[in-house]
This record gives C-alpha cells, sequence and structure tokens, in this order.
C-alpha cells in the first residue's frame, strides 16, 4: 500500500496551500435575513473562506497542520506555519463564532463541519503555536451545539454525505475524550444506542453522489465505542458475511465518471474514507480475525483507485487531499471505548 512519507506529505500541503486562501468559487452555506447579510465568504468568515466552502476549508487547515507537525522538516512546513500565524487568530475565531449567533444559523455545518472544527481544535493543540488557544471558543462553541442536539435527534442519520450522524460523532468523541467528559459520554451512549443493535448490513451503497460509506462508517465509529472484544461480536454480526466478500459492494471501490462534477467526484472521497474505515477495522479486529488481512487489502485497494486523481480537477481538489491524509496516516484507536 501506498506510504505516507515527506514527498506525498508536501504534496498534500501544496494542493491544500493553494486552495486555503482561495476564496472564489465559492459555496456557502448562508442564511439571508435581510439584504445586509449579502456579503463576500471573505467578510463572513475571515478564516474560512477558501477551498470552495467552509468545511473542506476547516478540514484543509486541519491537514496541513497536521502535515507540519508529521514532518517539520519538509519545505512546506515553514509556509504553513507562518499563514497559520497570520489566520488562526484570537481576532479572526470572533467572527467566526459570531456568525454562530446570527438568525439562521442554528444549523450551520451541521454535523459535518463541527466535528471538523472540533478535529482541527485537536490538531491546533498539538503545536507549540497559539493557534489551539485562539481556536478554543469556536471548538466550545460546537461542543456546546452537540451536546444541545444530540439529545434532540432521535434518529440517527445514515446518508453517506454531509449530515451523517457517525462521521461527526467519531471526530468529536476523539476530541471530547480528554476534553469534555460529559459531550464523551453523550457520543459513546448515541453510538450504542443508535447502532449497537445493527446486524446484517445490506450495504445498498454507494450512492452516486457519497463520500462516506454509510455501513463502514458505523464500523468505524463502533470500533472506537466497543472494547476489543465488544467490536469484535457486533462486527460479525454486522457484516456476518465479510469473510466472503460480501455484500460485495463495500469491497469494491467505487467508478468515478467525471471527476468535474462535483458531486460525482465525491465518490474519489468515498474510496478513500472507505480506505480509512477499513484499516481502523483491521486494526480493531486484531490481526488474528479472519477479516482483518482482506480489509487491509481492500484499503489498499481503494486507495490505489483514488489517490492518482486528487489533482484532476478543482472539485476534488479543494477537499480530497484530507480524506487522502485519513486514509494513509491517522492511526486507528479507541479513545472513548465502552464495553457493550
Amino acid at each position: 500500500m501506498t506510504m505516507l512519507d515527506e514527498t506525498l506529505a508536501t504534496r498534500f500541503a501544496r494542493l491544500t496551500l493553494g486552495h486555503l486562501g482561495q476564496e472564489y468559487p465559492h459555496k456557502l452555506d448562508h442564511v439571508l435575513n435581510g439584504p445586509g447579510d449579502a456579503l463576500t465568504p471573505r467578510v463572513l468568515h475571515p478564516i474560512f473562506f477558501g477551498s470552495f466552502d467552509w468545511h473542506s476549508c476547516v478540514h484543509g487547515w486541519w491537514q496541513v497542520l497536521r502535515l507540519a507537525r508529521l514532518f517539520p522538516a519538509m519545505a512546506a512546513a515553514t509556509e504553513i506555519r507562518a499563514r497559520a500565524d497570520e489566520m488562526l487568530t484570537a481576532r479572526n475565531v470572533a467572527v467566526e463564532c459570531a456568525y454562530l449567533d446570527r438568525p439562521g444559523s442554528t444549523g450551520f455545518e451541521r454535523p459535518y463541519g463541527w466535528g471538523w472544527a472540533l478535529a482541527l481544535h485537536g490538531e491546533a493543540l498539538m503545536h507549540d503555536a497559539a493557534w489551539g488557544e485562539a481556536i478554543d471558543p469556536l471548538a466550545r462553541a460546537f461542543a456546546a451545539r452537540f451536546a444541545d442536539f444530540l439529545p434532540r435527534l432521535t434518529y440517527p442519520i445514515r446518508t453517506g454525505t454531509h449530515g451523517n450522524t457517525a462521521f461527526a460523532l467519531l471526530l468529536a468523541g476523539r476530541w471530547a475524550q480528554s476534553r469534555d467528559p460529559a459531550l464523551a459520554a453523550l457520543i459513546a451512549g448515541k453510538a450504542l444506542g443508535w447502532y449497537g443493535n445493527d446486524r446484517d448490513c445490506q450495504a445498498w451503497e454507494p450512492g452516486g453522489d457519497e463520500f462516506l460509506s454509510p455501513a463502514l462508517i458505523v464500523a468505524a465509529l463502533m470500533s472506537e465505542t466497543l472494547d476489543t472484544a465488544a467490536f469484535a461480536q457486533w462486527f460479525d454480526a454486522f457484516l456476518p458475511r465479510a469473510g466472503t466478500q460480501a455484500p460485495a459492494t463495500l469491497f469494491t471501490p467505487a467508478h468515478v465518471s467525471d471527476r468535474s462534477d462535483g458531486k460525482i467526484a465525491h465518490l474519489d472521497g468515498l474510496n478513500l474514507s472507505r480506505a480509512w474505515c477499513w484499516r481502523m477495522i483491521a486494526a480493531a479486529l486484531g490481526r488474528d480475525h479472519s477479516v482483518s488481512a482482506l480489509a487491509r487489502a481492500t484499503a489498499a485497494e481503494h486507495i490505489g483507485a483514488s489517490l492518482p486523481h486528487i489533482a484532476d480537477d478543482y472539485m476534488g481538489t479543494h477537499w480530497l487531499a484530507s480524506f487522502a491524509l485519513l486514509a494513509l496516516e491517522d492511526a486507528p484507536a479507541q479513545p472513548f471505548a465502552m464495553a457493550m
């Protein structure tokens, strides 16, 4: 399987630095309450105005900060740090926070952007810089939104796009474990309540514009919610025929017919996020489980299908390197595991 090294990290960083400050084209998630609200992305979001949309800019910043930490000697790391010093400031964060208090902004970027905002904060705190402290009010605001929203959400959202609940809970749970125990407990409880009894998943996927696997992202979340033995028991009931590569769709990379179409280009993200999930599943099951080797091989196949195309068109380039980093680097963990 392709390995993340300094050469590839530099490529990812250069791609993302090229669009973090690119304001247009831009797709706003913005409610107009009057003519005075017709403002440009940079005015509305002084940090996250680039990368085509707010959430892509957020995880673009997560990506470059993470790469600068993992490969501090790469040439791009100096530029990343300088730009972070300029952009990730308390003044700019205050404007981003004020946006959340606008009328009509309750559902802004829910829940995908919420999860990525917490992931960015968690990464920023791992650097010897003021960025994490500056971002803290924004992270706390989104944590409060999770705490308010999750008890009111009766059913999980299982779509393979931005509304997916499991993906957001995975990112938020990692952040909350060491920073907000009450939120971590709420997330673990919701994960068990929503997905703990899932059985014999049919995996009717992929949808034509999905970048997450509705099946595998649930398994990834449960791998971090359950202890090792409980997860293996849950997984064997969730995908009881995985050892025979069934459902076959979960083992087959998605075909991307038109990478200039922003929705169809999502399927490259699906391949990369599936690889991330399969690697997490394999690690959680352990090498002795019958599915582990197959999961690792499937991850490699999915990476091979889409990694060569992350720079083919801006519709993918503005976000795919973040998902490629997840697929190649993210270390599986069980930060908020609890027994079923």
